[in-house]
């Protein structure tokens, strides 16, 4: 198993790699530290149903990869983690699955903090806290999703400026996928500030309420990526930026909230001989992590909206230092980050 954790395509020199198993809940987790070296590794508890455990194993580590690069950029005190469960979440959710989970983060003493994410919730991280002090984003203050919609927001105002040459969203067509609690928070900022909206989802209920409160139109899954508008906006699951969907894409921005949006690196590239300006997710989508940080840290929260506004600075400097490195956008803000946790 050792080989294989280190023969990884995602393996990326992680610090520690810890596989969690507890018989009475029924446990089985994955977590990744990727890099403590400006401060504890820091990253949410995904529950999934994966097919496999390579799959899981996948998807730990490079996530993990990812909140260090998030949590660099974004200018936090923490490093890169993620912890991974393969199980239902639907089905399979216990308090004494999270209290098992909130163990298994004890015997690992600090090194690494988690927090909710795609499959969990605050109420789940409660009953891991009932195990560690080594968890956050707790109770009704705990939803970091409403700061990640602000950031992806600010985000897309910023690829409006640099790119479109526009200080307004009135009038555009954002092609929005995935209306979960960011997505839907997202798409409702976006139409307050008059842009027109074009869903996609497989829940029928938040499409619906997107219609009416909206005013959104409803394409399928597969087809918004065919649609005409000026930003296409990833909010669900990862990977949807690859060679079908660029071949397809009319959107002239990339703004969205899914992690890990480039199926491969090279597609920042292709994305930018299209003339299409990709915002690198792990930039815009850091409100939730700044929110979850600042609450741990027991940060005074005075300055965490002004901090979460700030992506839109950071964006602006990876826009500008793309165009005169010629650089694809993700290969700056890659960079970046790897100023300030490699040196």
């Amino acid at each position: 198993m050792t080989a294989f954790v280190f023969n990884e395509i995602n393996f990326d020199n992680h610090e520690q790699v810890v596989f969690a198993s507890e018989a009475k809940s029924g446990l089985k987790a994955i977590i990744a530290i990727h890099n403590t070296k400006l401060g504890p590794a820091m990253g949410g508890c995904r529950m999934w149903n994966y097919a496999t455990e390579a799959e899981a194993l996948r998807d730990a580590l490079r996530l993990s990869r990812g909140m260090t690069y998030k949590n660099a950029v974004a200018g936090l005190p923490i490093g890169g983690g993620k912890s991974v469960i393969i199980a239902n979440p639907k089905t399979d959710k216990t308090p004494a699955l999270f209290e098992a989970l909130g163990e298994a983060l004890e015997r690992l003493s600090g090194r690494y903090i988690t927090a909710e994410d795609v499959g969990t919730s605050p109420s789940d991280m409660a009953y891991v806290a009932g195990k560690t002090k080594y968890v956050a984003g707790l109770g009704d203050r705990g939803d970091p999703s409403p700061f990640t919609a602000l950031g992806c927001f600010v985000g897309a105002q910023a690829a409006v400026k640099h790119h479109l040459k526009r200080d307004s969203m009135e009038g555009l067509v954002v092609a929005l996928q995935g209306l979960g609690h960011v997505g839907y928070d997202y798409a409702r900022q976006l139409h307050a500030a008059g842009a027109k909206l074009i869903v996609a989802d497989i829940d029928q209920a938040s499409l619906k309420r997107a219609q009416e409160e909206l005013h959104a139109e409803v394409v399928g899954i597969n087809e918004i990526y065919d649609v005409q508008a000026d930003i296409y906006a990833p909010c669900a699951l990862g990977a949807t930026l690859n060679p079908d969907t660029l071949s397809r894409l009319k959107a002239k921005i990339v703004a969205g909230a899914a992690n890990n949006q480039l199926a491969t690196a090279d597609m920042g590239e292709v994305c930018r001989q299209k003339g299409i300006l990709y915002a690198p997710d792990f930039v815009i989508n850091a409100g939730g992590i700044i929110k979850v940080c600042y609450e741990y840290m027991n940060t005074p929260e005075d300055g965490m909206d002004a901090h979460v506004r700030r992506i839109g600075e950071t964006l602006a400097e990876v826009f500008a230092r793309a165009d005169s490195e010629g650089l694809p956008t993700s290969v700056v803000a890659d960079r970046i980050a790897e100023a300030r946790f490699k040196n």
